[in-house]
């Protein structure tokens, strides 16, 4: 049975949001009044539906004592039974915390690992994923900076994705992705496994990291690349270091002036990471599940082309079809990651 006094409790707060917006709330406070309205308004909806089950539930009970009426309450009851767990499973999904940064768009940042070339190559077939799974939820991708190898491969890339529920999405995804191939460039025909780095940031607003003038170190230099268009002719490129944590951002694009923007958006991205990271390990330092953390130096998945097969190591999931999934079909993949922490998340609350 789910707590009903805590769902006397949702339901009042909403009221006080909509009273509190109806009645004209101070500027400030309209964006974030308006963001918990919108949260709640779903779990309020199914608050009243399942109160108007377990209503319905007492009606169908109150009539089995009437021969009239009994042999209606008796088909009803066994309806009603099986719906209201179902209900309270729901409400309790919906009663755990939510992670703030969920609603957000998503920094996506892409490396190769041990593998030489190989790995820059499958660091590009990961791009080509994220692409099409991005498309197919109808969520906006832009490359933000990307470095190309001779051979076609990635040396680093990093887009923004902006859409519904991104963040939400794409966290799992986060960690070591190892590839198991005939690599392109093996005339020998023999199965080599290399790796890429996912790390998959929240988009963090200038409000939420304070970035002081006298904390990053600015350096112009000229871009370098694959050749060709890829290399300017200006010291155009950009590169900003955090002095306090040591961490280095690059953007390389034609305009300076945009390279300092973006170099600043995925810096702030990395130094909220760091926090949210920070933070997480003080909240639960003895949490053994990596699903859901962020964690980027955790093997998380195995891509085992001669067998068509991915394997999802933190789950146990695996599928055979590849193919399907290196095109962008990730939604069982994710579906599944989503389950599993949901699942964690109530054992440890009701624990």
């Amino acid at each position: 049975m789910v707590p009903l006094d805590k769902l006397d409790q949702i339901c009042r707060r909403f009221e006080f949001l909509e009273a509190r917006l109806a009645t004209g709330a101070a500027p400030a406070e309209i964006a974030s009044l308006s963001r918990e309205y919108s949260d709640l308004k779903p779990v309020v909806a199914e608050i009243a539906a399942y109160r108007r089950a377990l209503a319905d539930l007492g009606e169908a009970e109150a009539m089995l004592s009437d021969p009239e009426m009994r042999a209606l309450a008796e088909d009803e009851l066994p309806r009603l039974k099986a719906r209201i767990p179902e209900m309270e499973q729901a409400l309790r999904l919906a009663l755990l915390p939510k992670d703030a940064a969920d609603a957000r768009p998503a920094i996506l940042e892409i490396r190769p690992g041990t593998g030489g070339e190989e790995a820059a190559l499958f660091a590009g077939n990961l791009l080509r994923m994220y692409q099409r799974y991005a498309e197919g939820q109808g969520w906006r991708f832009q490359i933000l900076e990307e470095q190309a190898t001779e051979l076609g491969g990635i040396k680093e890339v990093v887009a923004l994705i902006e859409g519904e529920g991104v963040f939400a999405r794409l966290k799992y995804e986060s960690g070591v992705h190892r590839v198991q191939r005939v690599p392109e460039t093996e005339a020998g025909g023999r199965i080599h496994t290399s790796a890429a780095t996912v790390a998959v940031l929240p988009e963090a607003e200038e409000v939420d990291i304070d970035i002081p003038a006298a904390d990053i170190r600015i350096d112009t230099m000229r871009a370098s690349g694959a050749g060709g268009q890829h290399v300017n002719t200006t010291d155009s490129a950009v590169r900003i270091t955090h002095l306090p944590s040591g961490i280095v951002v690059t953007s390389s694009e034609k305009s300076q002036h945009q390279n300092r923007a973006i170099a600043m958006q995925v810096l702030r991205a990395r130094l909220y990471d760091l926090e949210r990271s920070r933070a997480d390990a003080e909240r639960a330092a003895a949490r053994k599940s990596q699903v859901g953390s962020g964690d980027r130096s955790e093997r998380i998945r195995t891509y085992n082309f001669p067998q068509g097969r991915m394997t999802d190591h933190r789950i146990n999931l695996t599928l055979y079809r590849l193919d399907a999934i290196m095109e962008g079909d990730l939604t069982e993949v994710i579906e599944a990651l989503v389950a599993d922490d949901q699942a964690r998340k109530l054992a440890e609350a009701e624990a």
